[in-house]
This record gives structure tokens, sequence and C-alpha cells, in this order.
């Protein structure tokens, strides 16, 4: 990964969530080749490139969120001079609530060349692994850490039609399930992943109101992650089905037949529907 006499590069590379093998070739020539690597924790970083039996010969600086701002400039200073920047977080790709945003955006802002070694990421591998709906979702990062905020964030998130996946901690994982089964009630669907692609990997899934039972009795450990349904689309006012049972029945087909799968189709009750078409007939509407 040789640099340009230009300036340098930035590349955000995305590290095993757990297993070690998950790591692409190209972070092995990236770890082995940067002038300068970037890490969260340079104990973890150590520990991987062990592993990997992998030696880096760049810079090693630690980039953790307390210290993000100050260690922009000294790296700031390596790309202009033509050094390549690998950052690199525990697991999963950097500024997925991870360290990196700052500096990516600084990076943006003196349109300095950046370029990404995609991989291992616990948002889509819990998405994948939830059973839950995939086609369309959106990642919340952190649940809040106060109960006040944690419950509003909840309420926002009642009528999300799209699936949601966010990170919790696990001490906090019982208090968050039980703050959605009173926000969302018991009956949405949702999955808990833990310690994802680790030897103790665990997927729980089934309705909030069982989580929060499975949490409040057992100590959960490990990271976690959690993907919670989409809410289901609002019914339908019976009233405005009945003009399309009406055009349904017009054209031969029974009304009992038409009532009971425009229904089904718009998640109402049969009975409902069909007593408010045969209401309309009597008025002569």
């Amino acid at each position: 990964m040789a640099s340009s006499a230009a300036g340098g590069r930035l590349v955000l590379a995305a590290t095993p969530l757990g297993d070690p093998r998950d790591a692409s070739a190209r972070l092995l020539d990236a770890l082995a080749e940067a002038e300068v690597i970037a890490a969260e924790d340079t104990r973890k970083l150590r520990a991987l490139t062990t592993a990997l039996e992998v030696t880096p010969r760049g810079r090693v600086i630690s980039f953790y969120e307390d210290v993000e701002t100050a260690r922009l400039p000294r790296l700031l200073d390596a790309l202009r001079a033509g050094e390549t920047v690998l950052l690199v977080t525990d697991a999963g790709m950097p500024s997925v609530s991870d360290p990196g945003y700052r500096l990516v955006a600084a990076c943006v802002a003196e349109d300095l060349p950046i370029s990404c070694l995609p991989g291992p990421s616990a948002v889509t591998t819990a998405l994948a692994l939830s059973g839950l709906a995939a086609d369309r979702f959106c990642f919340e990062g952190f649940a809040p850490r106060k109960p006040g905020e944690r419950g509003r964030w909840l309420r926002e998130l009642a009528g999300e039609r799209r699936t949601t996946v966010f990170f919790e901690s696990p001490h906090r994982l019982a208090g968050t399930l039980a703050d959605a089964v009173e926000a969302l009630g018991p009956r949405r669907a949702a999955a808990v992943c833990r310690e994802l692609t680790k030897t103790h990997e665990e997927v729980r899934r089934g309705t909030l109101g069982e989580l929060a039972e499975w949490t409040s009795s057992s100590k959960v450990r490990g990271e976690i992650t959690v993907v919670l349904a989409g809410a289901e689309p609002p019914a339908a006012p019976v009233a405005e089905l009945v003009d399309e049972v009406a055009e349904r029945a017009a054209t031969g087909e029974r009304l009992k037949v038409a009532a009971a799968a425009v229904a089904e189709a718009a998640g109402v009750s049969k009975k409902e529907l069909y007593d408010a078409v045969i209401a309309r007939r009597a008025g002569g509407g």
C-alpha cells in the first residue's frame, strides 16, 4: 500500500468481530505496509496482529474517543506528508459507533484521499441472523444510557416501519428491553445477538416480552446487538374499505368472499367490514 507523492491516503479498515480468520487478505497487507496505524485500542491491535502473524512496520498511534480531537492534527500532518494512515477499531468498521468520523470529516474538508477495506460488521451480521425483514432498516447506534432519554427514544421508534438495529451494553440490556415492552408493547418481534462470530455466539429471537423475561432472569454477557422488527402498518379505517368490497362484488365476486379478502389484506376484522358493507346497502349508500 504505497503512498502517493502528492499526498497520503486514509484507509478505513474493518477488523474481525471475534474470529481472526474473518480478516481479509487486504487487511493483512495494510497492517503490514501502512506508515501509520491509528488504533482504538493498541493492545487489541497487538493481539490481532499476533493472531494474524503480521508485523506492522509503521508507527502505531492510539485513537480512541477521548483523544480523537487531540490526535487529528498529527494524523492530518502524516497524510499531508504523503503517508498512508490505516484506521482500525476494536471490531467492525471504523466510524460506525466507533472512532473515525471526525478524521474522515477532516479529510473530506481538505480533499485528502480516503479509501475503505470492507469487512465484518456487527450491524449487518445481526440483521442477517435475526430473521427479521432486512430489505429496509435503520441503525441507531447505542441506546441512550439514561432511562428518561431511552424511554423517549423508544417511543419515537413506535411508528418506525423499518427494522431497527442498535447496540447495547450487557448490564443495561434488561432495562432497555423492559422499557421497550412498555413503549412498544410485548408482542413486537426482536432478536438479541450476543458475541457474534465468537465461541459463545448466541442469537435469541422472540417477542420483546419473551426477551425481557429472559434477560430479567439471566445474566447476559458480551457484545450485544439488538434487532427490532418494524411497526406494522396502521390498519385502514373500515369505512374506507367498503367501496373496495363493493367494487369487487360488482364484478361478480361473492360479497362475503370479497369482504374477507379485503379485510385480511388491510388487517381489519372480517365481520366488522362485512357488517359495514351490509349497513351501507341497507341505508341505500
